[in-house]
């Protein structure tokens, strides 16, 4: 697992458990503090002994000039969350969009129970924001209301949208005055989403569904808001498993154990 900061990754508890649930004894996964200055020597330095690599900020957007392939998802988005070595070449996947699909599906929430002409709202312009831009097209959802903390920094997004045939109104960092979307996904901090919580806390906003990539600590006050408000909110644990789980497939070539991962990182959660 490669990112900066990476102490508090829970990933390689996930990994680690789906290693033993799968009886890969020879198996190891670590985390390993590296920016985007060391990626290119840490990449050329993996043997033929690495199966493969996961990304997390800075890396996600980085890592794409180095590989050798890359699959189309992780070229719309223009993010790899994960790296896999294979005859001597590194190729680059996303499995952040179909681990967030299968998060809001655990609870229920898919493109056939989303209204026609479904509201979304993604808190955030990121890398984050841009897997869940490619999530929202998973939903049938084509058009996309992004709030920015920083609009100048969207170009990325924008261009993310254009790729995904879809259409993006960027809007300012602040609840809006009157609606509700169907559905809000949450790409950022815990604090920096106060201004909404404490609009759902009101009951002056109410987001029907959310997604918050937030896994710790957990509920965010905007879970807990939401929660409280009557939505149906899928946790950001769901989506790092999920999204672990697909990275252990692509790694191993083996289905992973989604309730071994499940009930190792749930525990780690507990003890922090």
């Amino acid at each position: 697992m490669l990112g900066s900061p990476i102490a508090h990754s829970l990933s390689p508890v996930l990994h680690r458990a789906a290693y033993r649930a799968l009886g890969l004894t020879g198996w190891t996964y670590q985390a390993i503090e590296c920016d985007e200055a060391a990626l290119p020597a840490l990449l050329d330095s993996r043997g033929p002994d690495w199966a493969g690599l996961s990304l997390t900020m800075p890396l996600k957007r980085a890592v794409l000039p180095l590989l050798d392939h890359i699959e189309p998802l992780a070229a719309e988005t223009g993010a790899a969350n994960t790296v896999v070595f294979g005859a001597g070449r590194r190729h680059g996947h996303n499995t952040d969009v179909p681990g967030a699909l299968a998060a809001l599906a655990a609870h229920g929430i898919t493109a056939t129970s989303l209204p026609p002409g479904a509201t979304v709202l993604i808190l955030g312009a990121g890398a984050t924001a841009c897997s869940a831009l490619a999530a929202a097209r998973g939903l049938a959802v084509t058009e996309v209301t992004v709030a920015a903390r920083d609009p100048a920094r969207a170009t990325p997004l924008l261009a993310v949208a254009g790729r995904l045939a879809m259409k993006v109104t960027l809007t300012p960092f602040a609840p809006p005055a009157s609606g509700a979307p169907d559905l809000l996904i949450s790409t950022v901090p815990a604090a920096a989403a106060d201004p909404y919580t404490q609009r759902i806390a009101a009951r002056t906003f109410r987001p029907r569904r959310l997604l918050d990539v937030i896994y710790h600590p957990w509920p965010t006050p905007l879970a807990t808001a939401a929660r409280q408000a009557g939505a149906t909110v899928a946790p950001g644990f769901d989506l790092l498993l999920h999204q672990a789980a697909l990275q252990v497939e692509l790694m191993t070539g083996s289905a992973a154990p989604l309730e071994p991962m499940r009930t190792a990182g749930l525990a780690a959660l507990e003890s922090r």
